[in-house]
This record gives C-alpha cells, sequence and structure tokens, in this order.
C-alpha cells in the first residue's frame, strides 16, 4: 500500500511548493470563516436561539475531527488532490473519483454564489452599476491570481483572510466591552439576552432546535478542506501543516464561539438575522457609525476570499483528476509557474454558469445545485473520516506508525464524528431541505455511471494497439 500510496502522490509532481506557515494558517483561517459566518449565522440563531451557541460548540468540535483527520493523512502524503487521492489510495478508485468530482462541483457552485454576491455587496456604494459588470470584474481579478504563481495566491488570500479575521477581533473586542462594562458611558447589558424566560430562555426552541442548526453551522465551515489540498505546495509540509493546525484550531474556536456568544448575548435572538446580518445589529447597537458600510465591505472581503479559496480548490481537484487519468490530460498540463491554468480555466465554465442559475433562477434551478453542495460537503467530509480509518488499518498492518499528527481518540472520535455528520444528512429532510438529498443522491448516481464510462474507455485504449496510455491508478 505505501509503494502504491507513493506512487499516486508522484503522479501530482510539478506543482510549485511556495506556500509558507503564515500562508497556510491565514488561508484555512479564510476558508472556515466566510460569509456563513456574517450573514448565514442569522439563520442558525431563528433556528435555535441562544442555544445556538451550543450548536457552534458541536460545529467546531467536528470540525476539529475533520482538521485532525486532514492533517494526519497530509502530513503522509502532502498532494494537490488530498483527500481525493486518500479515497483513492486507502477505500478504492470509485470513491476517489466521486469524491473529487463532488467536492470539484460542490466548488463551482460556491463560486458562482459567491461572484454574484460579491457584485451585490459593491452595488451598495454603485447602485447604478450593471450587476454583471462587477461579476465580469472579479471573475477577472481572481481568475489572474489563480493563473500566477501559487505564492501571489497564498498573498491575496492571506491579506483577505486578514481583514475577516480583524473584523471578527474587533466586534470581540466591542461586544465583549459593551456585555461586562458598557461602551461610551453606557451601562453594561450584562447576559440576560442569553437566558430571558420572556423569550423563551436559553434553549427557546429546546434541543429540536439547536440540531436543527446544526446544516446552516456545518455549511458555514465549508472550507477548511484546504488545508490538505494546500499540502500539495507546501514548502515543508512535514513541519508547517502540524504547526498550521494548531494555529488554526485555537483561532477557529475562539473566533467562532465567542463572535455567537456575544451576538446572542447583546441583541434578542428574535432580531438576529431576521432584516440584516446579525453582525451589522450589534455594530449599529454599539454605536459604530455607518455600521451598514462597514459590515459591506467586510462581507464583500469575505465574499472574495471564498471565491479566491474556491477556484483555487476547484483548479487543484480537476489537476489530480486529470493526473489519475480520470479527466482529460489537458487538465493535468502545469503553467512554468506552477499553476494548473487548464483545469482552473474549466472550473470558471462552471462558474459562469452557476453565476448566472443564482441570479436568475434563484428559487428553482439553483436550489438543485445548492442541494448537490450540501449533500456533496457533508458526503465528503463522511469519507474523509472513512479514509482515515482504512489510512490507520493499512500503516498498522505495514508495521508503520501514523504521521507527525496524529487523531485523538482514535478511532472513537472519527466514528463519532461519522454518526454526527449522517445525522445533519438526516436533519436535512426535518428542516425542509429535502432537495439537497433528491440533488445529492442523482449527483452521486450519475458520478458513479460517468466512473463506469471512464474506466470502460481506459480498458479499451489499453487493450488497443499503439502507445500505451497513462497507467491505471
Amino acid at each position: 500500500m505505501t509503494a502504491r500510496a507513493d506512487r499516486l502522490v508522484d503522479r501530482e509532481r510539478g506543482l510549485h511548493r511556495q506556500l509558507t506557515r503564515r500562508h497556510m494558517t491565514m488561508i484555512a483561517m479564510g476558508g472556515a470563516i466566510g460569509t456563513g459566518l456574517f450573514l448565514g449565522s442569522g439563520l442558525a440563531v431563528g433556528q435555535a436561539g441562544p442555544g445556538v451557541i451550543v450548536s457552534y460548540l458541536i460545529g467546531v468540535g467536528l470540525c476539529l475531527v475533520m482538521m485532525y483527520a486532514l492533517a494526519e493523512m497530509a502530513v503522509v502524503h502532502p498532494t494537490a488532490g488530498s483527500f481525493g487521492v486518500y479515497a483513492e489510495t486507502y477505500l478504492n478508485p470509485w470513491a476517489g473519483f466521486v469524491v473529487r468530482c463532488t467536492y470539484w462541483f460542490a466548488q463551482v457552485v460556491a463560486i458562482g454564489g459567491e461572484v454574484t454576491a460579491a457584485g451585490i455587496y459593491t452595488q451598495f456604494w454603485f447602485p447604478g452599476v450593471p450587476l454583471w459588470a462587477w461579476v465580469v470584474a472579479y471573475s477577472a481579478l481572481l481568475l489572474l491570481v489563480n493563473l500566477t504563481a501559487v505564492r501571489t495566491f497564498g498573498e491575496f488570500e492571506y491579506w483577505f483572510a486578514m481583514i475577516k479575521v480583524s473584523a471578527i477581533g474587533l466586534f470581540v473586542v466591542l461586544g465583549a466591552a459593551y456585555v461586562f462594562t458598557g461602551v461610551g458611558g453606557t451601562a453594561p447589558i450584562g447576559l440576560r439576552h442569553l437566558a430571558d424566560p420572556a423569550a423563551g430562555g436559553f434553549l427557546p426552541h429546546g434541543w429540536a432546535g439547536v440540531f436543527g442548526a446544526m446544516v446552516v453551522v456545518i455549511f458555514s465551515f465549508y472550507g477548511i478542506e484546504i488545508i490538505a489540498v494546500t499540502a500539495g505546495e507546501a514548502m515543508d509540509p512535514e513541519r508547517e501543516v502540524p504547526r498550521a493546525l494548531r494555529s488554526m484550531v485555537a483561532r477557529l474556536g475562539l473566533f467562532y464561539i465567542l463572535a455567537i456568544a456575544l451576538v446572542v448575548a447583546i441583541v434578542p435572538w428574535q432580531r438576529a438575522g431576521i432584516a440584516e446580518s446579525p453582525f451589522v445589529t450589534v455594530f449599529r447597537s454599539l454605536g459604530v457609525p455607518y455600521a451598514a458600510g462597514v459590515m459591506n465591505f467586510v462581507v464583500l472581503t469575505a465574499a472574495l476570499s471564498s471565491m479566491n479559496t474556491n477556484l483555487y480548490l476547484s483548479g487543484r481537484m480537476l489537476f489530480s483528476l486529470s493526473r489519475s487519468g480520470l479527466a482529460p490530460a489537458a487538465f493535468g498540463r502545469l503553467t512554468p509557474q506552477g499553476a494548473p491554468r487548464n483545469a482552473v480555466l474549466a472550473s470558471t465554465l462552471g462558474l459562469g454558469l452557476a453565476a448566472v442559475l443564482a441570479a436568475r433562477f434563484a428559487g428553482s434551478a439553483y436550489q438543485w445545485l445548492l442541494g448537490i453542495a450540501i449533500f456533496g460537503g457533508i458526503l465528503v467530509w463522511i469519507v474523509v473520516l472513512v479514509t482515515l480509518v482504512a489510512f490507520r488499518r493499512a500503516r498498522a498492518r505495514q508495521g508503520l506508525a501514523p504521521g507527525t499528527v496524529r487523531m485523538p481518540l482514535f478511532p472513537w472520535l472519527p466514528l463519532a464524528g461519522i454518526a454526527a455528520l449522517a445525522a445533519v444528512l438526516v436533519e436535512c429532510f426535518l428542516v425542509g431541505l429535502w432537495v439537497a438529498w433528491v440533488a445529492g443522491v442523482a449527483w452521486v448516481v450519475g458520478v458513479s455511471v460517468a466512473y463506469a464510462l471512464v474506466r470502460a474507455r481506459r480498458a479499451r485504449r489499453l487493450d488497443a494497439p499503439g502507445p500505451s496510455p497513462s497507467p491505471e491508478p
């Protein structure tokens, strides 16, 4: 198994290792802190009330389990195909194909939504400029970033993420002062909103509300997987991945839990996120001048950061599929700067489709794409944890120790993570997101049929006379 794994990783050589721990930490933070926190958190608060704090605690716990699983395998096999290659190696080629196709498509859908959102946010200041103009401008800018050296991508994403992190840091400082000491001469409000009997107490909708919010919570954490993908272009993955992991774990838990706790402590939960982002509501309550404009800039940055990261991820997934022989060979070619240009450009075709559907068919076609993204994202996380179990067993059979990062409480923690994620998928039915199951299952079936056709075509090529095609994965 080790020789085969090394062979699979070797297929993806050619990418330039230019990402430092500084880049990786902030890229991973940026991947986990997106518009889902700034805007989508209002939906979670509406589901659970102050109990949303528990929802995010569970979400952070699942996120940390995922981070450990990805980092443990990435240190041993640093490759751009990351969890797709690991699934191909330790489960089977079908799993590797389905995971990478599903993740690629989910990222493409997310890109379309983010670029449309960025255009809408910019119209806040320039209402006379048509939406399509901003969509084209932002797409061209971030396409250029992703087609240059990976270090350029790392620098852009570092500063995008820094703006988001700084905004949350400022929010936490001002919010804590408002709650415990008062701001601008006002008396501290304390924690009365967290358990106000008139508003239903801490759990106004009971534990059902806490678990009902989990779909939104998990969706807001999509993007943390980038830490495994960046390992394929890290300068020293064996040393930098664990360091980036430790740094991100502390910051992620701190920012998410404190930020959400302060939102529901400052603003009665019935008001949070109904007409605007709960962060805007809080900044208004704090008396921050131009609160709407400030938060609009932050969510614009968050959207561009997410789009930039998603474009990077989708390009690397398609590149990995090509190097596996499961996508056209052109997508596996690299520029002299080490960028998979053709794979990135192919991903933008889907970006354009997703952007059009998001803008023109928000109530019909786009909900099916979003359903695939929700189902696909959770499915990928489940497969990652299943792969970790197989990874550990394979190394144990060969007498090999795990790498420098080890999942604690193995195998109980990854098994608990699998059960929790499966429960979140079931929860989609209970909160009315049945489209996620219908669209997601149909997608997996379609991708499986495509895999069978690709394998059959490869078998015919192997049997045909002439130059041998690339070896089977």
